[in-house]
Formats: structure tokens, C-alpha cells, sequence
């Protein structure tokens, strides 16, 4: 196995089922870490917006809820998941993890590791941190939360590594 991609690693969705990332093979992801109760929040708004642009493509958005930041993911489980139904989120919602500090998420620590994940070192700073993986499962790019999913920036990155052959 790729030990520099996302694919070695498990999540565990609102329900409480663990699945692996390698579900997601050959696809291109934005995985950003999310709360219901923060400044950003209307990012979950243009995170569906671009879902919908790139809606019968290869591209997938996963969202991993955190409350590492002023408390602002207050929920848990069963309400997260009414939240994001009430923002009509239609891309997967995972449980809450950590995103920074020793007890982040596996995942984020990979991230955190240029010598692990063989591209860069990023720790969010803040919610709507975002990680853009190839269809290798390999991190190719960040964005901080100031760059809004629909930017042409996020978009033409998409789009040049969905041309990309399987």
C-alpha cells in the first residue's frame, strides 16, 4: 500500500460506522474540517455550490466537523447531521474529530507531516481548513479558510487533476 496516501487511513461517519478513505479511490477530494457555529460557516453553503458544479464528475467533498476552534462545533453525531441537512449538504459529513494537537485525527497528523504524507506540512488554523487530494489519494494542495471553495483558484485545481487519467 501507498503509505503517502489518504487511503490508508479510517474514518468514522455521523452514524458511528467506520469506513476507509480507499472507498474514495480515483477520485478527486476536498476534505475540509467544518462547524456549525463559526464565522465561516457560510462556506457549507459554497461548499454545496461547488459540489453541484462539478456534480456528475469524479470529485468528492468530505467534511470532518471540529470543535478545536473557540468551541464553535458545539453538536454531536445525530444533531451535526440535522444541521447539515437543514444547510442541504449533499456531500458526506464524517464525526467530529480533532483536527490539531496530539490528539488530532490520524488523518490531520498525516497532513501535519511533510515526511509522512510526501508533499507538504499544513495544521489548520482555523475551520475551513482545505486539503486537495489527487486521485492517488495524494495531497496535492491547501487552502486556508479566507479562500472560499467556489474560488477560481480551488476550481481550476479541480479541474486540471479531474483531466487527469484514471
Amino acid at each position: 500500500m501507498d503509505t503517502t496516501s489518504v487511503y490508508k487511513f479510517n474514518i468514522q461517519k455521523l452514524n458511528g460506522d467506520e469506513i476507509s478513505l480507499s472507498a474514495y479511490k480515483n477520485k478527486v477530494l476536498l476534505i475540509v474540517n467544518t462547524a456549525s457555529q463559526c464565522g465561516f460557516t457560510p462556506q457549507y453553503n459554497d461548499l454545496v455550490s461547488l459540489k453541484e458544479a462539478f456534480i456528475n464528475t469524479d470529485f468528492e467533498i468530505l467534511a470532518f466537523p471540529s470543535n478545536d476552534f473557540g468551541g464553535q462545533e458545539p453538536l454531536e453525531g445525530a444533531a451535526i447531521d440535522a444541521f447539515c441537512a437543514n444547510m442541504g449538504v449533499n456531500y458526506p459529513v464524517f464525526d467530529k474529530i480533532r483536527v490539531r494537537g496530539p490528539f488530532a485525527h490520524p488523518l490531520y497528523q498525516f497532513f501535519a507531516d511533510k515526511k509522512e504524507n510526501g508533499t507538504l506540512k499544513s495544521v489548520p488554523r482555523w475551520n475551513f481548513h482545505k486539503f486537495l487530494i489527487n486521485r492517488d489519494g495524494h495531497v496535492t494542495d491547501f487552502y486556508y479558510p479566507f479562500t472560499k471553495p467556489t474560488s477560481s483558484k480551488i476550481r481550476k485545481k479541480i479541474e486540471r487533476l479531474l483531466s487527469t487519467a484514471q
